[in-house]
């Protein structure tokens, strides 16, 4: 079976506050087009497909209009992350499997499972068996694949009362959950939206799991023939089989001059074959850049015209409202940073602006209490921010 996997769409996000609507739409567009031309089966969508719990109608125009146009190239499989509101992702889920799109909230859903003749007439890969936390999915000449499918994991969205069991333990019993139907050995995809410790992170991703108290163990995966992982925009690969494809737009800066891509791979019984990363070139490119005056800098701008910019300008005084004005004018200015050299220590400010919420939680902790936050009290408190 052929796969495509993807995730991280964050549509309706923002950069600095721009608008990047269009981006979206070209991602679906060229997604649909990489479907299109490697005749891909199953496409699935690693969670955040939202940036927030309430899209504009736009950001949720973009989305169904964007699947169903997928939907008619290949299946579709879409758990939900972080970001989602997972009651809201889910509620048109009995009109979208009925166009090939099925979308997973929580483990305690099911999805509605198609007879094989039903199927094989259709012409797409359909869900032929399913249970709380895992779907097996049949291609219409026979071949099965089974999903172990763990939507972005915790208690209230899993129904489940607060114990003393750890985030670790919890995430070691819903990860054997959702593979306890895999009776007949079948080739296997691990579908989750999580925090893998070890992943590389970039400044877009919200401070929720990476303060360590709910990360996972990449020892803890299960040994599935393909981990498809969301929740990191960098792609990567951790251990043997467990990769982030990556968000498929740059949403901060600190993601200046990374690829942007997509995993293709087909999945046979002896494992995963053929993998390969596909470029995804519709975003924007956003650039740092860097100059000793203000008529430097409007160059760099011009020269950078078609990408997105952070222009940093090392000057000896203060930027006057005109030169501030000029700069501005430039359309592909999002970020106008200065340094002012040689200002003394005193005049010098420090912000907690870039720091982390377990750091800053860390802080005044100690700062409170004299001693470092207990490690259970910090995965409380990222536990009740996790969802913001």
């Amino acid at each position: 079976m052929k796969v495509l996997h993807t995730s991280d769409l964050h549509i309706g996000k923002k950069l600095m506050g721009r608008e990047r609507f269009w981006e979206y739409r070209a991602v679906f567009g060229e997604l649909c087009s990489i479907c299109r031309a490697e005749k891909v089966e199953l496409l699935l969508i690693a969670g955040d497909v939202f940036d927030t719990y309430t899209p504009s109608a736009e950001a949720e125009e973009i989305f169904y209009s964007g699947v169903k146009s997928l939907a008619e190239i290949c299946t579709v499989l879409v758990i939900s992350g972080n970001h989602d509101d997972y009651v809201r992702l889910t509620a048109a889920s009995a009109l979208a499997s009925a166009l090939n799109v099925y979308i997973l909230g929580n483990n305690l859903q099911k999805i509605p499972v198609s007879d094989s003749e039903s199927g094989k007439a259709n012409g797409f890969v359909k869900p032929v068996e399913s249970d709380f936390g895992y779907v097996i999915m049949e291609s219409p000449e026979g071949e099965r694949v089974y999903v172990n499918a763990l939507p972005y994991p915790n208690e209230a969205r899993f129904k489940e009362e607060r114990t003393e069991e750890t985030f670790t333990e919890k995430m070691q019993r819903w990860i054997e959950y959702g593979e306890r139907g895999n009776t007949q050995n079948l080739p296997s995809i691990f579908l989750s939206h999580i925090f893998v410790a070890g992943g590389a992170v970039s400044d877009s991703e919200r401070e929720i799991d990476l303060g360590g108290a709910r990360a996972v163990p990449l020892s803890m995966l299960p040994k599935n023939s393909y981990c498809a992982l969301g929740h990191l925009h960098r792609r990567q690969k951790l251990g043997e089989n467990a990769y982030y494809c990556g968000a498929p737009l740059r949403f901060t800066f600190d993601e200046s001059g990374q690829k942007k891509s997509v995993n293709l791979f087909e999945l046979t019984k002896e494992g995963v074959q053929n993998f390969q990363q596909i470029e995804i070139t519709s975003g924007k490119e956003l650039v740092r850049l860097q100059a000793n005056s203000v008529a430097a800098g409007l160059e760099v701008l011009s020269q950078n015209a078609e990408a997105f910019a952070e222009l940093t300008l090392n000057l000896s005084g203060p930027l006057t409202p005109d030169e501030s004005a000029e700069l501005r004018a430039s359309e592909n200015l999002v970020s106008l940073k200065t340094e002012i050299l040689n200002l003394p220590e005193q005049n010098k400010t420090f912000s907690n602006k870039e720091k982390s919420s377990s750091e800053l939680f860390g802080e005044y902790y100690l700062s409170r209490y004299g001693s470092e936050a207990p490690r259970e009290l910090l995965e409380l408190f990222l536990s009740l921010t996790e969802e913001e």
